[in-house]
């Protein structure tokens, strides 16, 4: 088969930093390259690209999407049509895309990936997005051949908003990319460079409402302010500024705790790993997610995790984390007492999580994704 894949989100400058669709497109085509010798890949990028010596083989052909540079500039239904007749012209079998969008004039056969939807769970989230989200992926849902869910919780909403059939669905799960950072380099990615105390409670993420920042700040307070000895933990908070998120710096301030909890920004993806690595637990009650991928990172180096009882994360976690209510701070103060007062549990959950990390990889990832494209040509 001929099998084009949407690629340009490779391109986004962050890459291999561990988040978005750009790192699961990326390692996604990079195992299906490794493991797919039958089938024939045309990888679609834009301007923006340069070589990439792991996209090379025999069986590869990489192509440039023509006038992308101009997009912003086009009308919107215009760009559409652009890319729909340049891939008609390239005859392809299949059509994924990574994202939930197609192009909207696309006839072909066609595959699409969603992430989550928390514009439709929430639009309040997502003020700048909605009316490109809302034209595209309910056609795109209708349009694709197959759609693939990266979690149960995922298929479930699209089953609860869009009504999409459970036969047009596969729920393909992520995988994990755990770096060892090198140990001449680590005083410079992450722990000393930051001036970190030795134990510290760790969150990775965007500062946005969604996140429940705020709620790990006043859990937090109510942690040190007993008389247990917690008050040697720092909180050490990692990630983009994403919207509302001057509320975050506004608690720290209202709650007096500028010496106590450290906003260190966005983080390289060595500098994630070396901090999950050395934290006393990770902390992550998201009130939604589509799969949660700090979750399984943090699992796979051995860190004890807390997180939401809600969306994909307590599938994703399964008994490898404590669960708390992402809305109750008082919730997440008790977990975290709990867990840091109990070196057995520390453990326990250590031992679990590492166990549990192990079901997602990307060669697994990729497997199961020829399988939907096999199936496909039928």
């Amino acid at each position: 088969m001929k099998i084009g894949i949407d690629c340009r989100t490779i391109l986004n400058p962050k890459l291999g930093e561990g988040a978005g669709v750009g790192h699961y497109t990326y390692y996604l085509v990079k195992n299906l390259i490794k493991i797919d010798k039958k089938n024939q890949y045309i990888l679609f990028f834009d301007w923006r690209f340069r070589d990439m010596k792991e996209f090379e083989s025999k069986n590869v052909k990489v192509k440039n999407f023509p006038f992308s540079q101009y997009n912003k500039f086009l009308p919107f239904a215009y760009s559409h049509m652009l890319i729909s007749a340049y891939l008609i012209k390239e005859n392809l079998d299949i059509f994924h895309s990574p994202v939930s969008s197609l192009p909207l004039t696309y006839p072909k056969k066609s595959l699409v990936t969603v992430h989550d939807l928390a514009i439709y769970k929430n639009p309040a989230w997502f003020p700048s997005q909605i009316f490109s989200t809302k034209l595209l992926v309910p056609q795109s849902l209708r349009k694709a051949d197959k759609i693939i869910a990266v979690s149960q919780s995922t298929r479930k909403d699209l089953k609860d908003i869009f009504n999409v059939p459970a036969k047009k669905m596969k729920v393909i799960y992520e995988g994990t990319v755990v770096k060892k950072v090198p140990v001449k380099s680590r005083h410079l990615d992450g722990h000393k460079k930051f001036k970190i105390w030795p134990n510290y409670i760790f969150f990775v993420g965007t500062l946005e409402p969604r996140k429940n920042v705020q709620n790990i700040i006043r859990a937090y307070k109510k942690l040190i302010d007993g008389k247990q000895g917690f008050q040697k933990y720092q909180l050490v908070l990692a990630g983009s500024k994403g919207y509302k998120n001057e509320q975050v710096f506004n608690e720290i301030k209202t709650l007096k705790l500028a010496k106590q909890v450290k906003y260190i920004g966005y983080i390289t993806h060595n500098q994630k790993m070396d901090l999950l690595r050395k934290a006393t637990c990770f902390i992550f009650p998201s009130s939604y997610e589509g799969f949660g991928l700090p979750v399984v990172e943090a699992m796979a180096l051995g860190t004890p995790v807390i997180t939401s009882n809600v969306s994909s994360l307590p599938e994703v976690a399964s008994q490898a984390a404590l669960l708390v209510d992402p809305e109750k701070e008082l919730d997440i103060a008790k977990a975290l007492k709990r867990l840091l007062s109990n070196k057995a549990l520390q453990e326990s959950l250590k031992k679990k999580g590492l166990q549990r990390a192990k079901e997602f990889t990307w060669e697994k990832c990729a497997k199961e994704t020829i399988k939907v494209y096999e199936s496909m040509k039928k």
